[in-house]
């Protein structure tokens, strides 16, 4: 199955982590391809993406339902989409290194079926690990510009 996974350490406390992440609000505007959101219910929302995988330019509208809320260091989801046949899962982590140091970690593994599905998923394999570290530096970025102010 297609995934990507990328580690940062920021300068920033996991507690100021943790009250960003919990809030997808917060988040999800920098995941890339983003184009918008709606919650559902506390732990199930929707979002809407722009996906340009290859031959496949077209928005996929995904059902997200947070699985697991481990204050303060891990958020896990899953994912499946509404139309067309993504399934997958992911989690954001964070490990305290000291009271001013966080190791982030963001995990997403996406597999798709159907008619075009070995060649979305091949391209899948090499786009997701970029997906994952822009969206894991995006977060830090702005964790930082957040701390900063």
């Amino acid at each position: 199955m297609p995934s990507g996974i990328h580690q940062v350490e920021i300068n920033v406390p996991i507690n100021v982590i943790w009250e960003f992440v919990k809030d997808m609000d917060n988040w999800a505007p920098l995941v890339p391809n983003y184009v918008s959101h709606e919650k559902l219910t506390e732990r199930t929302s929707t979002w809407e993406f722009k996906s340009d995988i290859g031959i496949i330019k077209k928005k996929i509208s995904l059902l997200i339902d947070i699985i697991e809320w481990l204050e303060p260091t891990k958020v896990c989801f899953t994912l499946k989409g509404q139309k067309d046949k993504y399934s997958g899962e992911g989690y954001f982590e964070a490990k305290a290194i000291n009271h001013k140091k966080t190791k982030l970690t963001g995990y997403l593994e996406v597999n798709v079926n159907g008619k075009l599905s070995s060649a979305v998923n091949s391209k899948l394999e090499s786009v997701l690990p970029e997906a994952v570290e822009e969206m894991a530096n995006a977060i830090s970025s702005k964790l930082v510009e957040l701390i900063s102010k």
